[in-house]
């Protein structure tokens, strides 16, 4: 068992070593022709829990393959120091050490894929993290609705990487996409790829604001043309988040894009992701629609909050054979 443990687990570098997406010119071509069957993907993602399951020493393997790809995040209202601090040493610790040592992954170096919180609180993030190879995310442009000028989202990019954030989580102007102004959105997604400088920079579609699965697609091509190195279905804040079907458009954009220029994009679903199970469900579809190369914290992340405690829940299941109480698994 140790041995498929550590192989699904091995510890995350955080170098983001793949290969960076300098983008395409804009070019209609790639996209104007998509039309997607919203019922035969909704009936190809139906079928997916039927089909693949993993069980016994294989689902614990695989739910720490999970831990290391988790953005863990806290993007409340009330946020403070003090959450912050929690939420990084939660970062650093994600499994009881009673919990890893029967599983014989005490020496596993196990961490989650990165912390992602506001800008104002990137120094915190910055100061717990001392020392670590855990990337601190920034949510940028005017989150979670993004009704702020391009200037200003310039500048806050900018004052987050300055700031100590590697990584940029930046929304779009939704209205772009409503209204089919391709060329607009490229243009603003491109100068907020320059600002993000070395910073890796993940594009929110904010999908459940998008009516169809084609514009889905097509804003999926143009956050790809315009630099983007992941692409990201929702901020977590509106009334539909992540799910497997909007999933299934975006990583099939990716595994084209693959195609035409050799660059591998990442790929990150956020909202509403609480159960393991769910993320059982996600990680199958990346093996199976892009392969085992996109199971790594470079090219697939989580965006949650409280995921963490319930895979956490499941392998002191899997360790003990009996469930125990939620506040003996705190995300934070």
């Amino acid at each position: 068992m140790q041995k498929t443990l550590e192989k699904k687990s091995s510890n995350p570098m955080h170098d983001h070593s793949e290969q960076r997406n300098k983008g395409l010119p804009f070019n209609t071509k790639y996209f104007d022709r998509i039309n997607i069957n919203r019922s035969a993907v909704d009936r190809r993602v139906t079928t997916l829990g039927g089909r693949r399951s993993v069980k016994k020493e294989f689902q614990a393997a695989w739910l720490l393959k999970a831990i290391s790809m988790i953005d863990l995040t806290t993007l409340a209202g009330d946020d403070t120091r003090g959450n912050v601090l929690r939420l990084c040493e939660k970062a650093k610790n994600p499994v009881r050490q009673d919990i890893l040592k029967a599983l014989q992954m005490q020496n596993a170096n196990l961490t989650t894929g990165a912390v992602c919180v506001y800008h104002n609180l990137i120094p915190y993030a910055k100061e717990a993290l001392k020392g670590s190879t855990i990337p601190i995310a920034a949510v940028s442009t005017g989150f979670p609705a993004g009704q702020i000028s391009l200037e200003e989202k310039i500048t806050e990019i900018k004052k987050s990487v300055a700031a100590g954030a590697t990584e940029i989580d930046i929304v779009i102007s939704r209205a772009l996409v409503l209204e089919s102004k391709w060329k607009e959105l490229y243009d603003e997604i491109k100068l907020c790829r320059e600002a993000c400088g070395d910073a890796h920079m993940k594009t929110i579609l904010a999908t459940g604001e998008i009516p169809t699965y084609t514009k889905v697609a097509k804003a999926s091509w143009v956050a790809m043309m315009a630099g983007s190195d992941f692409i990201k279905t929702s901020t977590g804040k509106e009334s539909v988040n992540a799910t497997l079907a909007v999933s299934l458009v975006m990583i099939r954009c990716i595994r084209d894009y693959y195609e035409l220029t050799g660059v591998k994009i990442g790929y990150k679903p956020a909202g509403g992701i609480q159960k393991a199970k769910q993320a059982l469900d996600y990680l199958i579809l990346i093996k199976e629609e892009l392969g085992n190369e996109w199971l790594t914290p470079n090219l697939f992340r989580f965006g949650a909050s409280s995921l963490l405690g319930d895979i956490e829940r499941q392998l002191e299941h899997y360790v003990t054979g009996r469930y125990s109480a939620g506040f003996r698994h705190p995300m934070a």
